[in-house]
């Protein structure tokens, strides 16, 4: 057994901590960026889009995480095409959220009066500036709490990538605690630190929904 002080122990999980955050921003940034043009094509006039915007959605809510990472990591090599632990965490992660952050944002979209579109039409917009000046605004101001609760989500599901190799927070204290045999205390700091990364952010979301329903 090697010998661990408490403080060793800590220092080592909040330095792994770092991956979670940077392998969270990376995954929400990137997801958002992708989640949008997937949003773009659900709520298209073109049918093709929509119901291709609608499969891909399907997929990724339809299936867990883990068999996507599976897929990535051991079966993108099988065909050729080698991938880092890193470069799988992040894909999967990316492709995920871009899934769920489309639908919450088309919730939004459709939870505005039809007027909005109307409106926006007689004062000789073209499609994309109504989009870009008036409906896309009001959507994601409105689902502004539910992006921030499924960044909690997400944050939560990288945990997941340690399956795969990633160094993130629960590999690395996997491998802490096989070297001190202390689960208690190694497992209890993970969940302390996740509840300091997550707990900002619900009350976030929290503060987000009641500021809503007051304009409301």
């Amino acid at each position: 057994m090697i010998e661990f002080t408490f403080w060793d122990i800590v220092r080592n999980l909040v330095l792994a901590a770092r991956w979670t955050v940077l392998l969270s921003i990376v995954a929400f940034v990137g997801g958002a960026i992708f989640g949008l043009l997937i949003l773009l094509a659900r709520i298209s006039e073109q049918r093709w889009l929509r119901r291709g915007a609608e499969y891909y959605i399907g997929l990724f809510q339809g299936t867990p995480l883990l068999m996507q990472l599976f897929l990535l990591f051991f079966g993108l090599p099988m065909l050729g095409f080698r991938i880092e632990a890193w470069t799988a965490a992040v894909l999967g992660l990316t492709l995920c959220a871009s899934a769920f952050l489309a639908e919450i944002w088309r919730g939004g979209v459709q939870s505005l009066p039809l007027g909005q579109w109307d409106a926006a039409r007689s004062l000789g917009l073209h499609y994309v500036a109504q989009l870009r000046l008036i409906i896309l605004p009001q959507a994601l101001a409105i689902t502004r709490a539910p992006t921030v609760g499924f960044l909690v989500q997400l944050i939560k599901s990288t945990a997941l990538t340690s399956i795969i190799g990633f160094n993130e927070l629960v590999r690395t204290s996997n491998a802490i605690n096989n070297a001190t045999f202390e689960p208690f205390t190694v497992y209890g700091l993970v969940a302390l630190i996740y509840f300091c990364l997550c707990y900002p952010l619900t009350r976030y979301a929290k503060a987000l929904e009641l500021r809503a329903a007051r304009r409301r």
